[in-house]
């Protein structure tokens, strides 16, 4: 799991560093600069919240094998363990990126994408 995906004080840890892992092992980006280019769907050369939500929710979808909305504890790694609802699991994306987020410009850069979660 690269050192860079904002993990800490998350109740969904577990599931969003599976999910990680699973994009990353099927040759999605690997660096900073890697998940830069991706999230940056627009070009401009950094992540608003609304590039990062959508980006980091791909895992999400793709865990919803049935597609309802929410990790069932059999959609979850390891078949157990509290549903999550996209709702939630986007409130919490948002949160990792107000604290990604470290010169609070609305943006995130390669930089703060490798900066460790605070």
């Amino acid at each position: 799991m690269p050192s860079f995906m904002p993990l800490r004080r998350s109740g969904f840890a577990l599931p969003l560093m599976l999910a990680c892992a699973t994009l990353a092992a099927q040759g999605y980006p690997r660096t900073p600069s890697d998940y830069l280019r991706q999230m940056d769907s627009n070009g401009d050369g950094r992540i608003s919240m609304a590039e990062y939500v959508a980006y980091m929710s791909q895992g999400f979808h793709r865990m919803d094998s049935n597609g309802d909305g929410i990790l069932e504890a059999s959609e979850l790694p390891g078949g157990h363990g509290r549903p999550v609802t996209l709702t939630s699991w986007q409130a919490n994306l948002r949160r990792q990126f107000h604290r990604l987020d470290r010169n609070h410009d609305g943006y995130l850069d390669a930089r703060e994408l490798a900066a460790p979660p605070r």
